[in-house]
């Protein structure tokens, strides 16, 4: 699943593309993807593209006002073209959810793998309308998250700090994926309870959290959108490691499976040396 590196990387690449340029037309090969009717698509022929935003995981595209707004869910991405094809989308046919033609002829597809649809696009005059926009949390990067506001954060709540990272109603953008990178960073375990950390644990944790996505974020900077993928894999220490040696201390990174997802993490670094019992509500093996 795209998160904040990727999805700024994506915002990055595209606002470079698309400045000074006008939409041609909004195709939809997929009609479920577009979740909003009013504006309708036509709203975006020959609107000029004043730029191009991150809110958490969501893209906006500023259309002269009207805001394409876009969130590519667990498995969708941006395809970029600098000569589209003329032939007419066929739902169905492909992977292709939607196309953004521009005037010059260039443009990009969004599309989307697997049978699983859940990638989402909205039509709408303010990004506030957006429902998942509007309830996001602060950005991990913005001053609205400084340490003490993440103190603050983290100190009444009595679940797992994995899932404290990955709610994007209290932190925007991160996910899955970077939050195994900054517990690992933190020497943490995911399975702590936000509650519990201690002073000098929120200090790691906060800088943790910082440092991993600006590391990140620097790494996927200029990259084109095609070689983003690659880039945050390469950058992964522990996420999608299972069975590798961990790059700090050369234990074996294990995993936590549950239904629709998985977690890595590193016993010695991060709990003790206990492993964690592979289910939703593990504590420590005894």
């Amino acid at each position: 699943m795209p998160e904040m590196p990727e999805v700024q990387g994506l915002v990055d690449f595209l606002g470079e593309r698309l400045s000074g340029l006008a939409v041609e037309r909004l195709e939809l090969a997929s009609f479920s993807v577009l979740k909003t009717f009013d504006p309708p698509p036509q709203a975006l022929e020959g609107a000029p593209v004043d730029g191009v935003h991150r809110h958490g995981k969501f893209i906006d595209i500023d259309c002269d006002g009207t805001h394409l707004v876009i969130h590519l869910a667990r498995a969708g991405w941006i395809r970029w073209s600098d000569e589209l094809p003329r032939t007419v989308l066929r739902p169905g046919k492909s992977p292709i959810a939607l196309r953004v033609r521009l005037v010059d002829g260039s443009g990009f597809d969004v599309t989307e793998a697997g049978t699983k649809k859940s990638l989402a696009a909205y039509l709408v005059r303010d990004v506030q309308e957006v429902a998942g926009i509007a309830r996001l949390g602060p950005d991990p990067l913005s001053d609205a998250l400084d340490r003490d506001a993440f103190g603050a954060l983290l100190a009444d709540r009595k679940t797992q700090i994995k899932g404290v990272l990955r709610d994007q109603s209290l932190i925007a953008g991160v996910g899955n994926a970077y939050s195994d990178e900054v517990l690992h960073a933190a020497r943490l375990s995911p399975f702590a309870l936000a509650s519990s950390l201690t002073e000098d644990e929120v200090d790691t944790l906060h800088a943790a959290l910082r440092s991993t996505l600006v590391e990140a974020i620097a790494a996927a900077s200029g990259k084109p959108a095609a070689q983003l993928k690659d880039a945050k894999r390469s950058g992964m220490r522990v996420h999608g490691r299972t069975g590798e040696t961990c790059p700090v201390c050369g234990d074996v990174v294990r995993e936590v499976s549950f239904a629709d997802r998985s977690l890595q993490y590193c016993a010695t670094c991060q709990t003790g040396g206990k492993p964690l019992a592979d289910r939703r509500t593990s504590k420590f093996l005894k």
